[in-house]
């Protein structure tokens, strides 16, 4: 298995851009989400939850407009 963290950033237009998301796979298998900004707030999810995140968030990006 790779290893490798993902960050991602805050846009500036929403004043986030200091904020950070985190996410990789833990020991437990889990996928680890961490978001920073003044404080940190952490979330590990299974398999299957994590699907479901990502088929949420692919929906919601796809209500976007350009």
């Amino acid at each position: 298995m790779a290893n490798v963290k993902l960050v991602f950033y805050g846009t500036e237009r929403s004043e986030t851009n200091e904020a950070e998301l985190e996410c990789f796979i833990n020991a437990y298998n889990e996928i680890f989400i961490c978001v920073q900004d003044n404080y940190q707030q952490n979330i590990c999810l299974d398999k299957s939850t994590a699907i479901k995140l990502a088929k949420t968030l692919r929906t919601e990006i796809n209500k976007m407009e350009e």
